[in-house]
């Protein structure tokens, strides 16, 4: 093939698909996937009488329309939005003119720069700035809100939100219109959150490759972010990897300590992988493939119990009270330090809905509906109270009518039982 004509193929991609993964073919429709996605939204909306949305949160910004800029930057600041009407164009504020970032995707028809207020940028035209911004937001609800005063946020400060109500605006919570949106999955998504989990069990190999004494923390999780970049993904959410005693209890990050031989390794992924999609599992290892010790093997045992367990719970139609109720039930000796959770959604990153242990339902808990097409990560983490070490191991997996699919395939250590 020619340059001129190379070049030609990769400009027909550019202007199909945007983001880490232009120049590549993608596994699926991507359009359809984003008119999918844009008219879950839109439903939602309309279940909910409301005008339209506004969606700050990079994830939601992300679903709705699949434009991406300087996604974790954005995230900290009240700088890039869009504005989803439930009949109407979509638009999207951007941080500033670039429209070609956005250019050819189906769900942004129109795209201006929005006005920014936030301490950073605007300094003491703070107010002002403000004013401005609430007021480019009312004209867009009187163009394209079918004259409804009802509109959804899913995040911003008071200065947007004061700004937009003096208008005359009620607001209303636009992270329930998204969670529910967000919550099943097309045919074209479970494509690609596939090729995301297909990145993240490559990282896992990468990482398995390294992993000898004398390694630190940090440097086995680099392996799991060298492996994403490479293969297009995004991002990691977390820094979620321990070695013996730091395992336990679990949530300490990674750091310079020097992994030791016979130690537990435990980690959680998080990753953001090609397509935005997450890949959310956990595996605990054991440092130079050495035999297990009778503890590491005892807690190791409990953890796939309870993973198996909850796992076999979940069809459509079973309701999450009913999970919570019936779950594995964690011996005393683990419950101070248990997981968060039983087990919780997943798509673009964690979302609706949180299971909640039975211990943890009265105080925590709400009801609702598995569905199929749902996609869920089971969760365990084991470790005593005062225990050495804990082992963390999560799934992640597809609902159907009947049961669950897997959707991670990287193997437990089941030789260890």
């Amino acid at each position: 093939m020619g340059i001129n004509a190379a070049e030609s193929r990769y400009q027909r991609k550019v202007a199909r698909q945007h983001g880490a993964m232009e120049y590549s073919e993608p596994p699926c429709d991507l359009d359809e996937v984003r008119r999918y996605r844009l008219e879950r939204v839109r439903g939602e909306l309309k279940k909910r009488d409301l005008g339209a949305v506004l969606l700050f949160d990079q994830v939601n910004t992300r679903y709705a329309t699949d434009a991406t800029n300087m996604q974790i930057w954005c995230s900290h600041y009240e700088t890039r939005c869009a504005f989803i009407p439930t009949e109407g164009p979509a638009v999207l504020l951007d941080y500033s003119n670039h429209p070609h970032l956005a250019e050819n995707l189906p769900g942004v028809e129109e795209y201006r720069v929005m006005p920014v207020f936030y301490y950073f940028a605007a300094g003491s035209n703070s107010q002002e700035q403000a004013k401005k911004f609430g007021g480019e937001i009312a004209e867009l609800m009187k163009q394209h809100g079918g004259g409804s005063k009802h509109l959804a946020i899913d995040r911003l400060s008071h200065l947007g939100t004061d700004a937009i109500r003096s208008h005359g605006y009620e607001l209303f919570d636009g992270l329930e219109v998204m969670e529910h949106a967000r919550e099943i999955k097309s045919t074209g998504e479970l494509i690609l959150m596939q090729k995301s989990m297909d990145t993240c069990e490559a990282g896992l190999v990468a990482m398995r490759s390294v992993l000898e004494p004398g390694i630190t923390e940090n440097a086995l999780l680099a392996k799991l972010h060298e492996t994403n970049v490479a293969q297009g993904g995004e991002w990691i959410e977390t820094r979620l990897l321990s070695a013996g005693p730091r395992t336990n209890p679990w949530f300490r990050e990674a750091s310079m300590r020097l992994i030791e031989r016979g130690d537990m390794v435990s980690f959680d992924t998080d990753l953001v992988g090609p397509y935005g999609y997450c890949s959310d599992i956990s595996r605990s290892w054991l440092c130079d493939d050495g035999k297990p010790n009778d503890e590491q093997r005892r807690l190791y045992a409990a953890a796939v119990e309870q993973i198996k367990f909850n796992t076999s719970l979940l069809k459509a139609g079973v309701g999450f009270r009913e999970i919570s109720e019936k779950a594995w039930p964690i011996a005393d000796e683990f419950l101070s330090n248990r997981y968060s959770c039983a087990m919780h959604g997943v798509g673009l990153a964690d979302e609706y809905p949180v299971i909640k242990h039975g211990v943890d339902y009265a105080n925590a808990g709400y009801d609702g509906l598995f569905e199929e097409g749902m996609t869920i990560c089971v969760e365990s983490f084991i470790g005593s109270e005062g225990g050495r070490e804990g082992v963390k191991l999560e799934e992640q997996v597809l609902i159907t009518s009947d049961g669950t699919e897997s959707i991670s395939s990287y193997p437990l250590e089941l030789d260890w039982l």
